[in-house]
């Protein structure tokens, strides 16, 4: 499985899980559920922070953030 740091911009992916139990509350506050469809649409230019479309917004997260959100990508 692939966590969320890995997408690519236009990559579509739904979230499975998260690899740290200590910061999944704060991540599923932000609206990462695990089976909300979600997709990169742009990042910065080192690559962090990158942007996402989740739950009808754009979410910005850290590259270790994302690190932590594992998915599953959608073909």
């Amino acid at each position: 499985m692939e966590s969320l740091d890995h997408l690519k911009i236009g990559q579509t992916a739904v979230i499975k899980g998260f690899s740290n139990e200590a910061l999944s509350s704060k991540l599923i506050e932000m609206g990462c559920l695990p089976g909300e469809t979600v997709s990169l649409s742009k990042t910065a230019p080192f690559g962090c922070p990158m942007a996402i479309n989740i739950a009808g917004y754009e979410l910005s997260l850290r590259k270790d953030e994302a690190a932590l959100v594992m998915i599953e990508l959608v073909a």
